[in-house]
């Protein structure tokens, strides 16, 4: 079953949310806010997803402004990014669907065209 992390308040999570279900596609859903995903998870998504550690951070939210990440980042080890990213999940990138064998990150409806029907 496919994992899909999210934060039910945000405009595109919903669209994401909207799209799985007219695509009929069976999911969990999990709260970004209120169920953080771990370092481990974390970890294993990144390695799965093949994708720049950056892509992970919400960069347009106010917690990374706030923070100065655009900053601080280019200086953190991955090691160190991922446990800032496990502190808070308003941090992370949504929304988020994991497969066996595949993560997303962001909603572009033609990507999850590719990798989820």
């Amino acid at each position: 079953m496919l994992k899909y992390i999210c934060y039910p308040k945000c405009t595109t999570c919903q669209k994401a949310k909207k799209w799985l279900d007219d695509n009929s596609v069976e999911y969990e859903l999990r709260d970004i806010k209120t169920d953080n995903p771990t370092f481990a998870e974390l970890t294993e998504w990144y390695k799965k997803s093949n994708l720049p550690l950056k892509r992970f951070f919400n960069t347009s939210g106010l917690l990374y402004k706030s923070l100065d990440l655009k900053n601080k980042l280019p200086s953190m080890t991955e090691n160190e990014m991922l446990k800032l990213l496990s502190t808070d999940g308003m941090l992370v990138k949504r929304p988020m669907l994991v497969g066996d064998d595949f993560v997303l990150v962001g909603f572009k409806e033609s990507e999850w065209n590719d990798n989820v029907k």
